[in-house]
């Protein structure tokens, strides 16, 4: 039903007329400036406020401003019993140009209905292709009109629609789409907490207030207005309600006791309304309360529209607005009243007659057997385990844990229950809500003594505490899950042990260590465990499994086409033992399923984004971040957040922008304690040195490289830590700490053994030739330049040229420097590393070669998204195309491309081809 119109008595001058909003000018006049026909970019404004400070009224008005403007408008409005149903909201939002929704690509499309429940899925939806869908959608329309979405009472959206929708929201750039979301105050709105800008609705002050009140069809007075005021609290829907049902029951002013909560005042005013109504009214008011069904029409909820005399008190009365055959009620409190003040036997035939007029609605008709239930029932627990089934299906998550959990409530047999107890936590890990797992884990145990059940709900909630900040209990419960799985043979211990090295990587305690090692050769060595086993080891301790699993590897990653959580899994694996351009070719074959995984960050998932840092793909790695940020942000997972933040940083840093580095490092370091999250902390510190080299701070440089060992020289983080041994030594050699640096770097070696990888080797040699005597350093330098395994991390070998060749230059060996540090700087420059290029040009200088930019400065001033369009467009690709990979609509894609063409100083599509090239080739193009 829709319900545009609802609550326009909140603070409208009178009940149910005229446009003037008392008492809120200020944010009428910043709605109204985000909505119109000349809008030509997008815009997202949260706006929140208590129930009746006039959310509704305020987006009816854009609206109503909207279509004047010829605008076209969406929207959809949350509601409690809907919140469990999977894209009701996006399917409420949507359903008015689904036909246009048939002409989006056919991947797109599928995706779009099968979440809509229009047709049947054979697996869960690619995530991140809805949110293309969507996107793509919205733009499409917009093609022909500027377009207002409004999502009120997001609140009661569900979780899925709410995903999709900041999906949506992140990604929209040149398209003009306003979105305007409404919600409650105090209320969590998942994916929207954050970077978005928020409209406050406070109470009204005392003089509007008064002004509300004196534009009311009877103006209270005398102690009946202090009452009210007083009452009301500046809230605008109270006045107008507490004024209207003083001046019907209490034309004196006497007689009103309270004081009451505003809510359960409100409640009873309007319940108090609806008991003087007809029977007939009453009746079918209490169907329309149960069905809340806001996006449809009566008729389509079993209600008895044929009768409009029926509607007709309720529409005097101010409970309902009807607009055609369309009815919906006023206000959220008014249906609550209208529900909650009638018996219980009442709420239970309102149910039951609805589900009956649902059948061809099978997953409202469940739900709606459940709400008439009270005992017991098996059938109506089937009908909504299937429920489940499908919701999850279609990747609704949320929905299919909460079908799951009522189902398990309503399951007569003890068993039963348990086992969907079970699976409704094991399901809701993917919301990121850990609160609800816990809750859920916690009936598991109350309901059963079954050690696999038990054991299973205990794992999910370890899985979800694990990518969270608080990895000490995370790994406490999940070795304690294994080590009962051993005593009982169960083959859930390895599950539990795949999770626990996660936590392992994460906290870098060493003790923790030698408990999964424990745990692991109580297992038997048998095939079936020979993957998670390789994982368990991989993690935990990379640098001792190294050995034998990277032979394997390419032979696993073959055995694993098709399956890309397997691909996943090995992707990380390869980065861990620093086997990169294997690492980054199973990422890319993997990444469009990896990406859809953003419900819920993988573990370590941040390594696709090392592995691209690494590779030299730069821009590529930053997108990583800003997705996964955005996702563990909408999560409330804390660790997945910082490490995304972090490798931003990096990055960021290694561009030649530390203000910028030391920001991101700040939010990293806020969101995790280091000694839970010692990856996090090496990492961040990795990035605040890289960020002070490039501004020359070598002492602030040296401080922070050399927090990632400990006073005894031992590594902080047992992988990350080595990363930085090269860095520490160039900046030990600027300081004169090459003493120190010299016995931390042979220490490290002496710990690796013949265990380290190729990289950890090349940087080995690297800081021994930075800190040996100048007779001695150049066999170290020829050994970290002869690995054929350095060309997989450009920017380090770049570093090692640059090295060697004012090495060489102050031996005044001149020729041999010259082609060395040729070489780095244009690898830095290709990269865009500008600190390093400017170091690289000023030692060409000093050896008689004037160097110039190779790559154009203006490619490396564009964004990571702008150069991964660029790249994707030089190879054909269509704007359409190119959306698809990165997840942006064909119009944000053509709009980037419209801003870089006069930057990079070309005219044309087809030129973009050469501009790549000479990037890569060295070559340049001069912007």
């Amino acid at each position: 039903m829709q319900n545009d119109g609802r609550a326009r008595g909140d603070q409208r001058s009178t009940r149910n007329s005229g446009p003037a909003v008392v008492g809120r000018e200020t944010e009428t006049a910043e709605i109204i400036r985000r909505v119109g026909a000349d809008r030509s970019h997008s815009d997202v404004l949260i706006v929140t406020g208590e129930p009746g400070a006039g959310k509704s009224t305020l987006f009816d008005l854009a609206a109503d401003r909207a279509r004047g403007a010829g605008c076209r408008v969406l929207r959809a409005v949350g509601s409690g019993s809907e919140a469990h149903l999977g894209f009701a909201g996006l399917h409420q939002l949507l359903r008015p140009v689904l036909a246009e929704a048939e002409e989006l690509p056919s991947r797109q499309r599928s995706a779009l209905r099968a979440v809509l429940g229009l047709e049947e899925c054979a697996e869960t939806p690619d995530t991140m292709l809805v949110g293309l869908a969507v996107l793509t959608l919205l733009s499409d329309l917009a093609e022909t009109a500027p377009l207002l979405v409004v999502v009120d009472d997001a609140q009661w959206i569900d979780r899925g629609s709410l995903d999709v929708l900041s999906f949506v929201a992140r990604r929209m750039d040149s398209e003009p789409v306003t979105l305007l979301v409404g919600v409650r105050t105090a209320a969590a709105l998942p994916g929207f907490d954050k970077g978005y800008e928020r409209l406050q609705l406070g109470p009204l002050d005392t003089e509007a207030a008064n002004l509300l009140l004196d534009q009311q069809p009877t103006p209270p007075t005398g102690r009946a207005r202090v009452r009210i005021l007083e009452e009301a609290a500046g809230n605008p829907l109270a006045l107008v309600e507490l004024a209207h049902a003083t001046a019907i029951r209490h034309p004196e002013g006497s007689g009103v006791e309270g004081p009451l909560p505003v809510t359960d005042r409100l409640e009873r005013i309007f319940a108090g309304h609806a008991a003087d109504l007809p029977e007939p009214t009453r009746r079918i008011l209490l169907l329309l309360a149960a069905a809340d069904a806001a996006d449809a029409p009566a008729a389509a909820v079993g209600l008895p529209e044929a009768d409009d005399e029926a509607w007709v008190p309720a529409d005097r009365a101010g409970l309902v607005r009807q607009d055609g055959s369309r009815i919906s009620f006023r206000h959220p409190l008014v249906r609550s009243a209208v529900y909650h003040a009638a018996s219980f036997g009442e709420r239970r035939r309102a149910h039951l007659a609805l589900a009956e007029l649902l059948g061809e609605e099978p997953d409202r008709r469940a739900w709606h057997l459940a709400a008439a239930t009270v005992r017991p029932d098996q059938d109506v627990s089937a009908a909504l385990q299937q429920t489940a089934d499908r919701a999850r299906r279609r990747g609704g998550f949320a929905a299919a844990a909460a079908a799951q959990e009522r189902a398990a409530e309503l399951s007569p047999r003890r068993e039963d229950r348990a086992r969907l107890l079970t699976e409704a936590a094991a399901t809701a890990v993917f919301t990121g809500q850990l609160g609800w797992v816990e809750h859920l884990a916690a009936a598991v145990r109350e309901c059963t003594d079954d050690q696999a059940l038990l054991g299973k709900a205990a794992l999910a909630t370890g899985q979800l505490m694990s990518l969270g900040s608080h990895h000490t209990a995370a790994f406490a419960l999940l070795t304690r899950v294994a080590d009962e799985a051993a005593d009982a043979r169960s083959p859930l211990v390895l599950d539990a042990l795949a999770a626990a090295a996660v936590v392992r990587y994460y906290s870098g305690e060493e003790s923790q260590q030698r408990q999964i090692q424990s745990l692991l050769s109580r297992m038997p060595d048998d095939a079936a465990g020979a993957a998670l086993r390789a994982w368990v080891l991989a993690v935990s301790d990379p640098s001792s499994a190294g050995a034998f699993l990277t032979p394997a590897l390419p032979g696993l990653i073959a055995e694993a086409k098709g399956d890309a959580s397997r691909l996943t899994a090995l992707a990380i694996v390869a980065w861990l033992l620093d086997q990169t351009t294997l690492a980054a070719r199973t990422f890319d074959e993997a990444f469009d399923q990896w990406q859809a995984r953003g419900r819920l960050p993988d573990g370590l998932g941040c390594a696709a984004g090392w592995t691209r840092l690494e590779q030299g793909r730069w821009a590529e790695a930053r997108s990583v971040a800003t997705d996964i940020a955005a996702m563990a942000s909408s999560a409330g997972l804390d660790h997945a957040e910082a490490c995304a933040h972090a490798l931003d940083a990096t990055v960021v840093g290694l561009l030649g922008d530390p203000a910028t580095a030391r920001r991101l490092v700040e939010r990293a370091l806020a969101l995790v304690d280091p000694l839970e999250s010692r990856s996090v902390a090496v990492f961040a510190r990795r990035a605040l040195g890289m960020a002070a080299v490039a501004e020359g701070d070598y002492d602030t440089a040296y401080t922070q490289f050399r927090s990632a060992f400990t006073d005894d020289g031992d590594p902080v983080h047992y992988h990350v830590s080595y990363t930085l041994l090269a860095e520490l030594a160039a900046a030990a050699v600027r300081r004169g700490r090459q003493e120190h640096a010299a016995e931390l770097l042979e220490r490290s070696a002496r710990r690796l053994g013949t265990g380290m990888s190729a990289r950890v080797r090349t940087l080995i040699d690297r800081g021994r030739a930075l800190l040996a005597e100048p007779e001695h350093a150049e066999p170290f330098f020829r050994t970290a330049l002869k690995e054929p395994a350095g060309e997989q991390w450009p920017f380090e070998r770049a570093q090692t040229q640059l090295d060697y060749g004012e090495w060489l230059r102050r031996q005044r060996r001149i020729a041999e420097a010259r082609p060395l540090l040729s070489a780095a700087l244009e690898t830095f420059q290709r990269l865009g590393a500008r600190p390093w290029v400017e170091r690289a040009q000023a030692e060409l200088r000093a050896a008689g070669i004037e160097a110039g930019d190779v790559v154009p400065t203006a490619f490396a001033e564009l964004s990571p998204q702008q150069r991964q369009i660029v790249r994707l467009a030089a190879r054909g690709l269509t704007n359409r195309e190119i959306g698809e990979k990165l997840f942006l609509s064909p119009r944000t894609v053509g709009s980037h491309l419209y801003r870089v063409f006069p930057k990079l100083g070309i005219t044309a599509r087809s030129q973009l081809r050469d501009v790549v090239e000479g990037i890569l080739s060295g070559t340049g193009v001069q912007g």
